[in-house]
């Protein structure tokens, strides 16, 4: 068995503000991308996927027995399939903060759940809402708590904006210049991270009232003007709002931000050729980069490894 493939996500805006009423923006990122298979693959990553599905399935049972209402399963036929050593066949780097669990929630969703609201059909706010709902307790799994976006973005495989917690549409994004010297890139730190840590962490910051302040004030100000900037293709308007971004983050998020990229995030602010900001919750994985002249970017980030992932 081989089931179809899920895309990686990119989160370009909205990490942990989205949970406090920023907007959001999420991107399918076609490069990575992961499918269910049940073959006689003896490697040690289908056997721990495997073991990982184990406890999913049990997960999935206590979703179902407490929120019938809300989605049911084909469990008998998972069961019989995880028994067999289904497996999630991925290409997405876990830890990294784009949504290697959030695909997997996707897939399973896609083959199992009964009644499933599909891709085909007109997806009205309410469908949406309802498919992010089933999403985030599903997705609660791996990460303790989850806005179901990442399985969301997954499983349609279109761009998704936030407005919202009880408004979110699927959008239009500026065609891509491949000739243009701006881009947004992914940085790789080389981290493996855990999401769960980093979440706890915010919240924790959160009971803080000056935190509390620059979060309301700055953090999800400048998320909302940078998102509003890239969908009207403002150019000039976005790396603007990205360098405000960018300071704002690493002066009051530190601790997310691995500690010898400290430096190298304070030196694109100063010298203007890159803006880095979090991709997902932080605490490793991929950094999100922005630049107004790529060459320039990868020039002064020589030794990192940089993934281009859309340009402008």
């Amino acid at each position: 068995m081989k089931g179809p493939l899920f895309y990686s996500k990119i989160l370009l805006f909205g990490e942990h503000g989205i949970n406090k009423g920023s907007k959001g923006l999420s991107i399918p990122y076609n490069f990575y991308n992961g499918g269910l298979r049940v073959d006689d693959s003896e490697t040690e990553l289908a056997k721990k996927s495997n073991q990982s599905l184990r406890g999913f399935v049990t997960w999935l049972e206590q979703l179902q027995a407490e929120e019938p209402g809300l989605v049911t399963f084909d469990l008998a036929t998972l069961k019989l399939n995880v028994e067999a050593g289904m497996y999630f066949d991925s290409s997405i780097p876990q830890g990294y903060g784009i949504g290697s669990s959030g695909a997997l929630v996707a897939a399973i969703y896609d083959q199992y759940a009964n009644n499933k609201i599909t891709i085909l059909e007109n997806l009205t706010q309410e469908k949406l809402l309802t498919l992010k709902k089933i999403f985030s307790r599903m997705e609660s799994y791996f990460h303790g708590t989850s806005s179901g976006l990442d399985p969301l973005n997954s499983y349609l495989s279109i761009p998704i904006l936030i407005n919202s917690h009880d408004s979110i549409e699927a959008t239009g994004i500026p065609m891509q210049n491949l000739e243009g010297k701006g881009a947004i890139f992914l940085l790789d730190s080389g981290i493996v991270k855990e999401t769960a840590p980093m979440v706890q962490l915010f919240m924790e910051s959160l009971k803080d009232k000056g935190f509390r302040a620059m979060v309301k004030n700055q953090f999800l100000k400048y998320t909302d003007a940078s998102i509003e900037s890239f969908l009207h293709g403002d150019v000039k308007a976005l790396f603007s709002n990205t360098k405000k971004l960018s300071k704002v983050v690493y002066n009051n998020f530190k601790p997310m931000i691995p500690v010898q990229f400290h430096e190298l995030w304070q030196k694109g602010i100063e010298t203007n050729d890159y803006y880095l900001k979090l991709c997902g919750s932080g605490g490793g994985g991929y950094i999100l980069g922005f630049a107004p002249d790529i060459e320039k970017a990868k020039n002064a980030l020589t030794g990192h490894k940089v993934e281009v992932v859309y340009q402008f």
